[in-house]
């Protein structure tokens, strides 16, 4: 089994492998995995989970058509409002797509700090607000905010990972 992963981000590779080699079904242990960076067509700050997940959509969408790969796995980040919740949220999605069947997975949401917050609902980019907070370079290719907001209990290659777990469902289980 050949699977793209439509991002050049390591941590979404990761992630991708991390999925594929849990459990007990359905995916070849001589399966591949490839990162190529494709357009997700949303904007850089995915707001709100329908952007959020047709970026992940698009992203896998348009890697399956870029190469020889059975499967095209999409994962975004975004923030997004819960109704009965205060404040922004970190939220990811997956999506797995054959060509024919798509499937969807979420990762952990986390609260935004209130100052991150304000700097993302002012329009800043998530990444870049956490690189000048944390005073470091490339969080997102990292621990990411998730390992930032949870003291790295959870980092950004395990959230992706659920999420990509999540999306799987549809290729792993006859449930669907």
């Amino acid at each position: 089994m050949h699977v793209g992963v439509g991002s050049g981000n390591p941590v979404k590779r990761d992630a991708v492998e991390r999925a594929l080699a849990a459990g007990e079904a359905a995916v070849p242990s001589d399966a591949t995995v490839e990162a190529r960076p494709v357009s997700s067509g949303v904007s850089e700050q995915p707001r709100g989970h329908a952007e959020t997940i047709r970026g992940a959509e698009t992203r896998a969408r348009n890697v399956l058509a870029q190469g020889d790969y059975d499967l095209g796995v999409g994962l975004e980040g975004g923030v997004a409002a819960f109704d009965g919740a205060d404040g922004l949220f970190l939220i990811m999605w997956a999506a797995v797509d054959d060509g024919e069947t798509v499937g969807r997975g979420a990762g952990p949401s986390m609260r935004l700090p209130a100052e991150i917050e304000r700097r993302v609902a002012d329009g800043a980019e998530l990444g870049p607000v956490m690189d000048d907070v944390l005073d470091a370079e490339g969080v997102a290719r990292k621990g990411g905010a998730a390992g930032a907001f949870t003291g790295d209990r959870v980092d950004r290659t395990t959230a992706l990972e659920t999420a990509v777990a999540g999306a799987l469902g549809p290729f792993v289980t006859d449930l669907y």
